[in-house]
């Protein structure tokens, strides 16, 4: 498993206001995951993220940052996967259920 390390996740919604989130994770996807979860507790998000949303993940260390469509981590969260990555996306889905 890589190490988890932190992340500012954001995504621009339909009224073109940026919304970001803090999270620490070992994986793009996770991170994604993670931040659409805290996205849709907080409230603060009346235009949540669709299919076709793309998400800036931006890692603090090393600074590197990545985009990726939700409909992607959707769909990978999903599948049946490797069976390394099986446990991690249970809790993800859980953690998606709210």
């Amino acid at each position: 498993m890589p190490t988890a390390r932190t992340c500012i996740v954001s995504f621009t919604d339909t009224d073109n206001v940026r919304h970001s989130v803090e999270v620490i994770a070992s994986t793009l996807y996770e991170a994604a995951v993670m931040a659409i979860a805290q996205f849709r507790n907080c409230g603060f998000t009346a235009n949540a993220p669709g299919p076709n949303t793309v998400l800036k993940v931006a890692i603090k260390q090393p600074a590197t940052t990545h985009e990726v469509q939700w409909g992607k981590v959707e769909t990978w969260i999903q599948s049946a996967g490797k069976p390394n990555e099986q446990a991690m996306k249970g809790r993800l889905r859980e953690l998606l259920r709210g």
